[in-house]
């Protein structure tokens, strides 16, 4: 679920989720994490690690709000090999968020603002509508960007 929330605060009652896989099929994880971020986690990411006896693993990390802790915490359960999960309380602060659209020669791309107490700190055009208009218009993806950040004034 996306932060709704465009104006810059603190979400205080997160929790960082985090789980070791060494015994786990590659093809779960994908499937893991579409159902992970569709229940309510607000970010999902894996790390490769090394545990004991040198064996490869992927680390899971994930982010969730405290009303999705239970819930996220029971599909690593019930959708993963492990044993056991760490979780951590956590705060996030999250800039406030602008959104404009930006005509390009392929056609508009969404642009996201980053603002820190006011102040743009992060410009960037949204994957989708990039991916779209390098599909639509037979061109590869990084010459979209290239035309995006062209344009940007």
């Amino acid at each position: 679920m996306m932060d709704t929330t465009s104006n810059e605060h603190i979400d205080s009652e997160m929790y960082k989720l985090e789980v070791n896989l060494d015994d786990i099929s590659p093809e779960w994880l994908g499937h893991l994490m579409d159902k992970l971020l569709s229940e309510g986690a607000r970010d999902v990411y894996y790390v490769p690690i090394y545990m004991k006896k040198n064996r490869p693993a992927v680390m899971l990390q994930l982010l969730c709000r405290n009303e999705d802790f239970e819930k996220i915490k029971q599909i690593l359960f019930k959708e993963t090999t492990t044993l056991g999960v760490r979780y951590y309380p956590l705060s996030v602060h999250r800039l406030e968020r602008r959104f404009y659209k930006l005509e390009t020669k392929w056609g508009t791309v969404t642009m996201k603002e980053g603002l820190l107490e006011g102040e743009v700190v992060q410009v960037a055009p949204e994957y989708e509508d990039c991916k779209r208009l390098a599909k639509a218009n037979n061109v590869p993806l990084k010459i979209v960007y290239q035309e995006v950040w062209r344009n940007v004034t």
